[in-house]
């Protein structure tokens, strides 16, 4: 197989590659949720010891997914999204033979590292191989990848630890893993390292990922007044970093980014807040149909599915379509198919009809499924090829963060409407109030994420024109 034949059916494996990086994260995230139940009546974890079981993955993706990025820029997007691999084959083998909750606890975090190095530099690599009419398409099946895995993660993982432990989990995630690696070294010949030569800012890289831990670690423990403390320190630490990277002669974070390409800055924005708006639906949701509604676990499961579904199903058609038709009024339609959708959940009670939530769900499912790949198309259409594992990194970062700020509504909700009471049936009401208050505030989320992407799109216009 040769010439131009030979490039193209290696750019698909670079495509499935990347993909299936894209599916293992989430996955995971899904799987090991569903285990935790295992994992606390093994380790006889307290209450507080098993929020950190999730809680630690996100602030490892979190820590190192824009210094990663940087340094893939200069040093290498393979060789980086190889030491992912590794990391990741590393941290599932801990977690197969985790013992003890320190263990554990270091298992996930080294998978979390390692999934946000290779989530980053699967992106900016597909961007590097495939030529910029095919950018919308390809990333819109890698995207697929993402949401494939929180659509079965749920089911595999359930069926895993049922009948193998929790440990077959990981062991799942080193065989994917381990035939990647396997992949990267047939296919991925070249080298992608448009920064080269340039120094790493060392300071600012261990500033920014203790600064964002912090932030996303105080928002997941709100609103606890530890939680306020340590949101308001990460926040003064990420102030710090951005002088710093202002002063600096190599910043980690080239700020002209944000600062003179108004396309990147409100494009992210509008992811940050459309993970706001939407990342909670699927919680509260959750709560409602087994609490409120008397649904099994199953059940619930198989009604909320839906959005995932839809997700996986149009992110391809939407990228796409990103690549003949303006990717920012693409992803516009989608945020606004997000306001409805939420939209219509603050009208929901007691006595709500299955269907109402499932076509609120629909909508949401469409609504993310054409938001996300055409938002991405533009976000790294709009940067030179030298950032680009620094704009992948970035919009990470914004996913996670806007992740942690939903819940972080939530639990702030749930302590001024419940307190420190069980959901049980005579605080349904209060539960169902603020749940409605919730649904409330992430519409005018959403309806600000809308007015931050057309922002994106006025700006690409402005760009055009000018």
């Amino acid at each position: 197989m040769t010439g131009e034949s030979g490039t193209a059916v290696k750019r698909y494996i670079v495509l499935g590659v990347s993909t299936t990086a894209s599916f293992i994260m989430p996955f995971m995230v899904a799987a090991i949720n569903i285990a935790i139940p295992t994992m606390r009546e093994e380790f006889s974890l307290e209450a507080w010891v098993t929020a950190w079981v999730g809680t630690i993955y996100f602030l490892a993706v979190a820590m190192v997914q824009v210094p990663c990025g940087r340094l893939a820029d200069i040093y290498g997007r393979k060789k980086m999204f190889i030491i992912g691999l590794l990391v990741t084959i590393l941290a599932s083998f801990l977690g197969i033979f985790a013992h003890s909750v320190p263990l554990l606890f270091i298992s996930l975090a080294l998978l979390g590292a390692g999934s946000g190095i290779m989530i980053n530099n699967a992106i900016s690599i597909l961007t590097s191989v495939f030529p910029a009419d095919m950018r919308g398409r390809v990333l819109g099946i890698n995207t697929a990848g993402t949401y494939i895995g929180l659509s079965v993660g749920p089911y595999i993982g359930g069926v895993l630890t049922g009948a193998f432990g929790w440990q077959s989990i990981f062991i799942l995630s080193a065989v994917l893993s381990a035939v990647l690696l396997a992949l990267v070294f047939y296919a991925l010949k070249g080298e992608w390292r448009e920064a080269e030569g340039e120094q790493f800012d060392f300071i600012g890289s261990i500033t920014y990922a203790v600064s964002i831990a912090v932030f996303i670690y105080g928002f997941s423990s709100l609103p606890e007044i530890l939680g306020i403390i340590l949101v308001l320190v990460g926040i003064a630490g990420l102030v710090v970093f951005i002088r710093w990277e202002s002063r600096t002669s190599s910043p980690v974070f080239d700020l002209s980014l944000f600062r003179h390409n108004k396309v990147f800055l409100f494009s992210n924005l509008a992811v940050l807040i459309s993970y706001t708006a939407t990342f909670a639906i699927g919680f509260l949701l959750s709560i409602y149909l087994q609490e409120i509604r008397g649904q099994t676990p199953d059940q619930a499961g198989l009604i909320l599915i839906t959005a995932s579904v839809l997700m996986a199903c149009f992110t391809p058609i939407s990228g796409r379509i990103s690549d003949k038709i303006e990717p920012r009024l693409v992803a516009s339609v989608g945020m606004s198919l997000n306001c409805v959708a939420l939209f219509i959940l603050v009208f929901v009670n007691s006595t709500t009809p299955i269907w109402y939530i499932v076509i609120a769900l629909v909508v949401n499912g469409l609504g993310i499924g054409i938001f996300a790949s055409p938002n991405m198309n533009a976000i790294m259409g709009s940067v030179s090829r030298k950032s680009l594992g620094v704009a992948a990194g970035t919009v990470g970062t914004m996913r996670t963060v806007g992740m942690m700020v939903s819940m972080g509504i939530i639990m702030i909700l749930f302590s001024l409407y419940i307190g420190d009471a069980e959901i049980i049936p005579e605080f349904y009401p209060e539960f169902l109030s603020s749940a409605k208050t919730g649904f409330i505030i992430l519409t005018v989320f959403s309806v600000l994420g809308l007015l931050a992407q057309l922002a994106a799109r006025s700006a690409a216009k402005k760009l055009k024109s000018g």
